[in-house]
């Protein structure tokens, strides 16, 4: 079985894959119900938590139930990046994860998330404070590399694990790519099968159905993360987990239930945010959730468009008792 530090995680794990504005406390709680083995919340500034931010501070709170839960922060300063682990610690999450691996500009412009791998020794350096910072296991989740022309991570792989680090999550993308094209996990199979590397390997990029992860599972790795595919789709880590269980495909969520767990998620949304930003950050999940569903696309716009609460639960409520037809 693999594990972080002293948290045992079950054969095969599913993690849950951070995400900013979708991997929330409201989602976390689907998704743990649904078959996530490990939960990983969203992004958090080291700048943010070391000022106080509130918009940081918050993103720390989660619930017993989630774990093994490890709490990511990003940033690219070595000392305020120890310094938000510290503070990040005194939640007691299960570890800390550290993203070298976010593309997105405002991000990597920086030298935080992907915009490190072009300067692999300033990651090492930060990447070893962090660990240094604090008692908790550290994780890294990053990429294969700056671009098509530079993938490092087998060097990178191991000299993190030669710092301290304690599981490695490694996206089958470069920084370049952005979410383009397809994942690479040939070169994640070689990280898992180095025989120097000894801490555990988790596979991420492209898994978006049972099949997919199955498919990926002879790379080796310890674990498979799961990200954009379960926007909208929770249910995705019941499939995954019953596929490798019974090699049969689970049968699609009939329509009460698909609309039953999407006002779960709004409400729980508006609670954790405030009402305005839960009923905008839930448009992203829609098409999620009421995927393949034939002549959906009027009830959609309602979904998208209406920034009435009781509109929502009155549109929900009504394809809630649609007899649509799947597929």
């Amino acid at each position: 079985m693999p594990k972080i530090g002293n948290t045992i995680l079950p054969e095969m794990p599913l993690l849950l894959a951070p995400m900013e504005d979708i991997t929330d406390p409201p989602f976390r709680k689907i998704c743990k119900r649904m078959g996530a083995d490990v939960m990983i919340t969203e992004f958090i500034s080291s700048e943010g938590l070391i000022r106080d931010a509130s918009k940081s501070l918050i993103k720390l709170d989660f619930e017993e139930y989630e774990r093994p839960v490890g709490i990511q922060i990003f940033g690219h300063d070595m000392d305020s990046m120890a310094r938000a682990a510290e503070i990040a610690a005194t939640s007691n999450p299960n570890f800390i994860d550290i993203n070298w691996g976010c593309p997105v500009k405002k991000v990597a412009v920086k030298g935080a998330g992907s915009g490190i791998l072009n300067n692999i020794p300033k990651m090492i350096q930060i990447t070893e404070a962090v660990v240094k910072a604090t008692k908790l296991p550290v994780t890294v989740k990053t990429r294969l590399g700056w671009d098509e022309n530079d993938k490092p991570i087998v060097d990178i792989a191991e000299r993190l694990q030669d710092i301290g680090i304690q599981a490695l999550s490694i996206h089958g993308r470069t920084k370049a790519q952005l979410y383009k094209g397809e994942a690479d996990w040939t070169l994640i199979g070689e990280v898992k099968n180095n025989p120097r590397m000894k801490i555990p390997i988790f596979g991420n990029g492209d898994i978006d159905s049972p099949q997919k992860a199955k498919e990926m599972l002879k790379y080796s790795v310890d674990g498979l993360m799961i990200g954009r595919a379960t926007i909208g789709n929770p249910w995705i880590f019941k499939e995954i987990k019953h596929f490798f269980n019974t090699g049969e495909i689970l049968a699609l969520p009939e329509i009460s239930e698909r609309a039953a767990v999407c006002r779960e998620h709004l409400l729980g949304s508006i609670e954790w945010k405030s009402e305005k930003r839960g009923i905008a950050e839930m448009r992203k999940h829609y098409s999620g959730y009421f995927k393949g569903i034939k002549d959906f696309k009027p009830y959609r716009i309602k979904l998208v468009t209406s920034n009435n609460l009781n509109e929502l639960l009155d549109t929900l409520a009504e394809i809630e008792k649609q007899n649509f037809e799947i597929g």
